[in-house]
């Protein structure tokens, strides 16, 4: 047992634990961190960081195959998640450096909570236990296998496979149609990869607006991409198709094979093993644990990152991170999710805030939606555009932005003004009345607000 009391100990050193670390270090609070494996997480060196370059890299492929091929996309790659030539895996070294530069204490180890205020850490072949007097779960989540029958048998990727791998697959098929699958999909569709994605339900990102729905699946197949929707697998059988691929049987009697498959049918979280019955709270599955991203689950115990939901996203992951330690700090502040933005970076990108009109309609709000087509505003014909949207949802009663979407090649940073928008209530006499750079995307936008602020004269 240590003698001193951590004003934080963080269990997982993702984006959710470095945000609490750094927030934590830079209150003058004492914190010690731990990880299994990476520092910094999925996100640096399996997740946003690479599959981003692998996008960007895409992109360049398909305007220019000779100019940049499969290898020099892996060697970018690799320089982004800060893997050596010759090393398996990417070096978290900078991230365990910043922790430990901001006055972090940190451990690569596996921790485990032995009691209120009491965390076991197993490292360095040895176990001693610190204590906290906040303790900050911060665990993420894993890709989920799905039950399917043989699956066990075939060398399956995750995304941490797909955004690795130095050598291309002679052939993909994706199952989960969610914006890994979607993203992944289009990098190895413009590298030459013949490649299918398999979706269960009747459309691909379907916690998506629908039109960034419909025109994710058509940017998809503009690639090449083969796209079956409403059907699932239903068994796997290793090396039974053509020259050696993985055959997929599918709910409709049809199947699917490829030589590389791909898992992106949502993400787990494992909690419990974590110890948490020691605060009364029951993570064995019995009890629901609720994701509603309400952070404090027991006095002195935090939940944040993807355990906490109420989505998965690194920028929720850095906010609650922050807002977790202002709250055990003192600070009067609460989580707020209704500008909760969310991206997804393929060409063209699709992003969207808020609510959609469904969502609204359960919520027994009066709102209407304007849309706009992309690819005939200035900015679409500039850009020879063929699909996209931007649509605006507003409720009649407060007069202002509750949601928004948009498909379009800047979608992920345009999405911003939505947000600000939704998040300061800002009513839409003002937004209309705002001037906006002509012929950007945030124009349509303008355009919108001035169709709805007369819809609302």
């Amino acid at each position: 047992m240590t003698d001193q009391v951590f004003d934080f100990v963080i269990i997982g050193a993702g984006p959710a634990g470095e945000s609490a670390a750094n927030t934590a270090r830079d209150r003058g609070a004492s914190v010690a961190i731990i990880d299994r494996r990476w520092f910094g997480g999925s996100c640096p060196h399996i997740g946003c960081v690479p599959s981003k370059a692998l996008l960007h890299a895409a992109a360049a492929h398909a305007a220019n195959p000779a100019r940049y091929d499969w290898a020099r996309a892996s060697r970018r790659r690799d320089y982004m998640v800060n893997r050596p030539e010759d090393a398996r895996e990417p070096d978290d070294t900078s991230h365990v450096r910043r922790l430990r530069d901001a006055g972090a204490i940190t451990y690569r180890g596996i921790g485990r909570i032995a009691g209120v205020g009491e965390v076991e850490v197993a490292h360095d072949g040895e176990t001693h236990r610190l204590r906290a007097r906040n303790v900050v779960v911060a665990t993420g989540s894993v890709s989920r296998r799905p039950p399917i029958p043989g699956l066990e048998a075939i060398p399956t990727w995750t995304n941490e496979q797909a955004t690795l791998a130095r050598e291309l697959p002679r052939s993909l098929l994706v199952l989960g149609g969610g914006p890994t699958g979607c993203e992944l999909a289009q990098v190895y569709a413009r590298f030459g990869v013949p490649t299918t994605i398999i979706q269960s339900g009747p459309r691909l990102a379907p916690t998506d607006h629908p039109r960034n729905s419909a025109v994710i699946a058509e940017a998809l197949r503009g690639d090449g991409v083969t796209v079956r929707l409403d059907v699932r697998a239903t068994a796997a059988r290793v090396g039974a198709g053509t020259d050696g691929a993985h055959v997929i049987d599918l709910s409709d009697g049809s199947s699917a094979e490829a030589h590389a498959i791909l898992l992106a049918v949502g993400r787990d979280t494992h909690l419990d093993d974590l110890g948490l019955e020691a605060y009364g709270v029951d993570a064995s599955g019995r009890t629901a644990l609720p994701r509603d991203g309400r952070l404090r689950v027991a006095p002195g115990l935090w939940l944040i990152g993807d355990p906490a939901g109420p989505e998965l996203h690194t920028h929720q992951a850095h906010y609650q991170g922050e807002v977790a330690v202002r709250m055990a700090l003192g600070d009067d502040v609460r989580p707020d999710y209704r500008a909760l933005p969310r991206a997804t970076y393929m060409d063209p990108e699709a992003a969207s805030v808020g609510l959609t009109p469904e969502q609204a309609e359960n919520a027994g709000l009066d709102a209407f939606e304007l849309s706009a087509d992309f690819a005939t505003s200035s900015r679409g014909y500039g850009l020879e555009a063929s699909l996209g949207h931007v649509s605006i949802l507003v409720d009649r009663d407060s007069r202002t932005l509750i949601g928004a979407a948009m498909a379009c090649p800047d979608a992920s940073a345009a999405i911003h003004e939505c947000v600000l928008a939704i998040r300061a209530r800002v009513t839409m006499d003002v937004l209309a009345d705002t001037i906006h750079a002509f012929p950007s995307t945030s124009r349509i936008l303008n355009g919108l607000f001035h169709d709805a602020a007369a819809e609302l004269a």
